[in-house]
Parts: C-alpha cells; structure tokens; sequence
C-alpha cells in the first residue's frame, strides 16, 4: 500500500486544504478585525481624565458594506475563473497566445495575502480606500472554487471525488477556526493592524508552495509514480497526451434543472453561511455581550465542528456509493437536503430561545450539519459534467456570492439598534432561505452525466475521428523529408 506523501493526488489535496485555509482567513479575519476597529477604547490622558475612543467611527449599516465589499468584487470572477480553468488548468499564470496573463487558483490567493499586507494603510486612508483594497482582494479570490473544481476533474478518480474534495474544502472551515480566535488575540495583544499582517505573511508563503509543488494534471507531474498516473487516467477514462480544449454545452447547462437545483442550493447554503461568517463576532458582542477575545474563540466553534464533519461527510458519501447502499443521485438529495431541513431547525430555535448557552450550541449544530450539504451541492457539478466542471462552478458560485453582498447589508440596517428581536429576524430570515433551498434541491437535483454533457462529448470525440486521417498524413510527410535529409 502506498504512503500517504507517495499518492501525489493526496498531496494536491493537501496543498488544496491549505490554499482554501488561506483563502477564508483571508476573508474572515476582518470580521473579528471590524469589531477591535470600531469598539470603544477606554483612554487615559495626560491630564488625569478617562475617555472613549475608536479606532474608527463607523455606524452599523457602514460597517455592513466594509464586511460585504469583499463580494462586490468576489462576485465578478468565479464565471471567468471556471472558463480559465477548464481550458488553461488551475495552477500557473499562464501567457496565452494573445499575451494575456490570467489568474488562476494560485495567483488568485496570492494576491489577496499582498492586498491583505496593505488592508491597514487603507483603512487609515479612509474607509474609501479599504472598500477598493477589499473589492479588489474578492475580485482575485473569485477564481478559487471554479479553478479547484478543473484541477478534481484531473486529478480525482470518481470513486474519491466526495472525499478529495471535501478534504480541501475543510480547509475553509480551518482556516476560520484558527482565523477568527487568533484575530481576537493578536487584535488584543499587537492591536488590530497585526491581524493583516500576520495571514497576509502566511499566504504568500502558501503561494510560493503551491507554485512549485502542485501542477495541472498528473501528465506533467514530474514526481507521481507511474502506477498512479495510470491508475488516475484510467479511472477518469483519459488517455496520456495534450489536454483537449473544452467545448461547453451552453444550451444545456443553462436550460438545465439539475444545474438551477444546483445554483439554488449553493445560493441557499451560502446565505446562512455568509450571515454567520461575517456578523456572528457582532451577534456574540451586541446580543450575547462576549468580550472581543471570547467572541473570536466562540465564533470559531461552528466551523472547527464543520471543518470536522466534511471528513466524516465526504467518506460516508463515497462509502454509500461504492458499497451501492445509495446511488450518486440519492447520496446528493439525501445528504443535502437532510442538512438544509436540520439547518432550518435549528436556526429557528436558536433564534427563538436567544440565550447564549443554547443559541450558540444551536448555531453550532446548524454550521456543523452544513458540511454534510457539502457532500451534495459542492461535488454534484463533476456529477453534471466532469469536463464542465469549472464552468459550472463559477456559474453557481456567482449566484451563491450574492448572499455575501447583500446579507452584511440587510443584516446591518436591520439590526441597527441592536435589539434581541432585530436578531431573531436575521436568524428567520436564514432558515427560512435554507428551507427553500431543501425542496428546490430535492425536486430537482440529479447526480448523473446529464445528456448535454454526453452529447458534446460524442461531438468531440466525432471531431477528433474527422481529423485523425490529417494528422496522420502531415506526420508521414515530416518523416519522408526528415528521412531524405
């Protein structure tokens, strides 16, 4: 049996859970961040007297579009991101034959660690400045999910799909566990501004790794073994040689029930995450009146328990399939919609009781059952159509980064005073999403290639039979010449 740090396709994983840590501490430690910048500082003059200060004086409702800037931004790429990454792969800036860089998986984070270095000399500039440093910073980590998705459908064989990409997937939820306490400590200890600087440091080093140990495909890795090579392209039914260039169907996609589920499902599941990532260091400070430093360990909670279940969700998901107790189409409904029904659940009775030992352990509960929804929505689009992956991805990921826009939004002028009730409607108005979202998904969810996808397959395939006679001609006539020479 081979080593862990032997299968090259583990490490991918590996290199891939932690780009996806990066990825959310990147995007989570200004939640924490927000809430050192704008409390009130107790300050001793020199004169003898006690005063009150911030850092920044920013209402509710501005501080809602900081925390959703990030997604104005965000929501520009993941398209983009998809089209890049199933024609060019997901691991290097690529120069095309027009001369036109693009950003993929690892440029995309990278960048955001630069622009996170530079989050508080923008900030000190004017909440103007931080806004376009945050856009700016959404704009390149648009491009992360579509671009992982191309890099499973070259590297993960069928049988490992859920589990390969529920590992890195967790990374998300790791990267929050240990993003949102840290920010708390170093915001307390070194002052708000060594939260960007400390994540900002550890992902460009993240970058530098990814760049030189993860490439496209197992074709071109210098290190896999060549019993894992075979062992992949056999699974994922390729041959050895130049990746063809990806024709999508787009008539199909975009008329496509499963595909709609599928976007309404990650629309609603990102809704009540985008809602807790981004305001449940306040909810915990203004409701639950938490200390800064407790808030970042609490808010953490959920996703250490989320980050936790995406390991037990993907492998069961890959169990039920390969023992054949459920097909691909039932281990998607089942899984996602079971989630979504115990979300809601608990979302609402959360809300309703409002007290800080049950609500939170409601909270908790909901977040954590979020990772078996992952084993659904998340893997279904290389269920649709593995060679379309990427795209989409980014289609569904675009509508899913809305939530992020509009939730900090709504939720900050809806809990403008702060009041138990104002909060008790931002929890309803989240289980509520997740319920629509259960029974769009149940009705309309498909976990088999779809007949677009295979009949643009059987198109390539006749278009590269068409042209096999050329090729072979043109070879025959290179060898004549070379031959005479």
């Amino acid at each position: 049996m081979w080593m862990f740090w032997k299968r090259r396709r583990y490490i991918v994983v590996f290199m891939a859970f932690l780009g996806f840590f990066n990825v959310y501490s990147l995007r989570v430690n200004l939640s924490v961040a927000i809430v050192a910048m704008t409390e009130n500082r107790t300050v001793h003059y020199d004169n003898g007297t006690v005063g009150y200060e911030q850092y920044f004086d920013w209402s509710s409702s501005l501080q809602g579009y900081v925390l959703s800037s990030f997604f104005y931004g965000y929501i520009l790429t993941p398209f983009l991101g998809g089209f890049i990454s199933n024609r060019f792969g997901g691991n290097y800036v690529s120069l095309l034959r027009d001369g036109t860089f693009w950003m993929v998986f690892g440029v995309g984070i990278g960048t955001t660690a630069v622009l996170t270095l530079l989050t508080p000399l923008a900030a000190k500039a004017g909440v103007a400045v931080l806004l376009a440093v945050r856009i700016v910073e959404g704009i390149f980590e648009g491009v992360t999910f579509p671009c992982i998705h191309a890099v499973w459908s070259r590297w993960a064989p069928p049988t490992e799909r859920s589990r390969m990409a529920s590992i890195a997937f967790a990374g998300n939820y790791a990267g929050t566990v240990v993003a949102m306490p840290m920010s708390g400590i170093l915001a307390n200890a070194w002052g708000w501004e060594s939260v960007f600087y400390v994540f900002g440091v550890i992902g460009c080093i993240w970058f530098l790794a990814w760049m030189f140990f993860v490439k496209t495909s197992p074709e071109v890795d210098k290190w896999i073994s060549q019993r894992e090579k075979e062992f992949i392209l056999e699974a994922l039914g390729r041959t050895e040689g130049e990746q063809e260039q990806v024709k999508h169907p787009w008539k199909g996609i975009l008329t496509s029930v499963a595909v709609w589920a599928l976007v309404v499902s990650h629309f609603s599941e990102n809704w009540g995450f985008y809602t807790l990532l981004t305001q449940l260091p306040t909810f915990l400070k203004d409701a639950m009146h938490f200390e800064l430093e407790k808030t970042g360990f609490v808010s953490a909670v959920p996703y250490l328990v989320m980050g936790i279940l995406l390991f037990v969700s993907g492998y069961l998901a890959d169990w039920c399939q390969v023992k054949g107790y459920l097909t691909t189409t039932q281990v998607r409904r089942y899984f996602n919609c079971g989630a979504f029904l115990a979300q809601t659940v608990f979302m609402i009775v959360g809300a309703f009781i409002l007290e800080p030992g049950p609500t939170i352990t409601c909270i908790t509960i909901a977040v954590g059952l979020g990772a078996f929804a992952w084993s659904g929505f998340a893997v279904n689009h290389l269920d649709l159509s593995p060679k379309s992956a990427g795209v989409l991805m980014g289609i569904s990921n675009t509508f899913a980064t809305i939530p992020g826009i509009v939730s900090p939004i709504i939720t900050g002028y809806i809990t403008s005073n702060k009041s138990d009730n104002e909060w008790k409607t931002v929890f309803y108005i989240a289980a509520g999403i997740y319920l629509v979202g259960c029974v769009i998904y149940w009705f309309g969810v498909s976990g088999e290639l779809q007949p677009w996808s295979i009949e643009a397959q059987e198109r390539r395939e006749q278009e590269k039979q068409q042209t096999k006679p050329i090729e072979s001609l043109a070879y025959t006539n290179k060898v004549s010449v070379e031959d005479e020479m």
